[in-house]
């Protein structure tokens, strides 16, 4: 297995696969890797023949007081556990590497000066300033968790077209806990025309029911047991539909009675969408969409189902 930071030796590595007649699998991370993250590799190897895991913890999706400085970065234990799992390439660029500085006007020593500050504009949670180039997917980015975190899909659309083109895979691989985040890339795909599969593969849980995340690793002893309440309320209103519920308001109200059961539960939103548009509904219908967001101390937790209706 090979570890790269520079671009320019990725392309060069999986060109040469490319040539030799292999299929290329792209598993797009921010490391702190999990059982959520070790079934997409799996799934990139069974359909692929040479696999890619990214581990890069892109500035561009975090906000102004968001976790960028405390997110988790155990590289040594992610690469072991990609090693492992037979991985062929971990693509580990730097910032500058990803956002480079293109002033044609600079001297080196300038050059050298503006990426040290823009460490420390990355390091407050902020974009990288000299990028001037972003993909943004209309509409699709707007509701659910883009309306708490203004420009996040925006970054992710960004890091992703960016992967794609300096890996150039066959496959990509995204978890259904990341819902809106997978909808996104896919649209975005399509209406590029990009050259790749996007593969959505189902969320993986803990044994009761908490979906994997690496900011699960934010809460504390009674904040992890109450985290489980997010899947119980999904599954409230799952129950529920199967009973014949179909308006929306009383299956959020179910939920919500869920959630309350914990006082440190703070709820971002509760939605109920068409799968496609991420338009709120108010009769489930055809595939929906199930998903909250809520925060439970230190950490900001996701986790959706998709369900079709009868």
């Amino acid at each position: 297995m090979e570890i790269i930071e520079i671009i320019e030796k990725t392309r060069k590595a999986v060109a040469k696969a490319k040539a030799a007649g292999k299929k290329i699998g792209l598993v797009p991370t921010m490391g702190a890797l999990h059982e959520g993250h070790f079934s997409l590799i799996k799934a990139a190897k069974k359909q692929t023949d040479f696999v890619v895991v990214s581990i890069f913890v892109n500035p561009a999706q975090f906000g102004p007081g968001e976790d960028i400085d405390k997110y988790p970065r155990p590289f040594d234990a992610d690469v072991k556990a990609c090693k492992k799992l037979g991985v062929n390439v971990v693509f580990a660029p730097t910032v500058e590497q990803m956002y480079p500085v293109r002033d044609n006007k600079s001297s080196k020593s300038d050059l050298k000066s503006t990426m040290a500050e823009s460490k420390v504009v990355v390091s407050n949670g902020m974009y990288p300033e000299k990028n001037l180039t972003w993909i943004n997917v209309e509409k699709l980015s707007e509701p659910l968790c883009g309306k708490s975190r203004p420009g996040h899909f925006r970054g992710v659309a960004t890091v992703c077209a960016k992967l794609f083109n300096i890996i150039r895979p066959d496959f990509a691989f995204f978890g259904q806990k990341d819902a809106q985040q997978a909808i996104i890339v896919q649209r975005m795909v399509a209406d590029l025309n990009m050259p790749l599969k996007i593969v959505v593969c189902p969320t993986v849980r803990e044994k009761d029911g908490l979906a994997m995340s690496s900011r699960n690793k934010y809460l504390n002893a009674k904040e992890r047991k109450d985290a489980v309440l997010l899947y119980a309320a999904l599954q409230e209103a799952e129950l529920f539909i199967k009973a014949g519920v179909r308006k929306s308001s009383e299956l959020k109200k179910e939920m919500e009675k869920i959630l309350k059961i914990s006082k440190q539960i703070k709820v971002d939103y509760i939605s109920i969408v068409d799968a496609q548009t991420l338009n709120e509904i108010k009769e489930v219908k055809g595939q929906v969409l199930i998903a909250l967001a809520v925060k439970l101390g230190a950490a900001r937790l996701i986790d959706n189902i998709m369900l079709d209706v009868e």
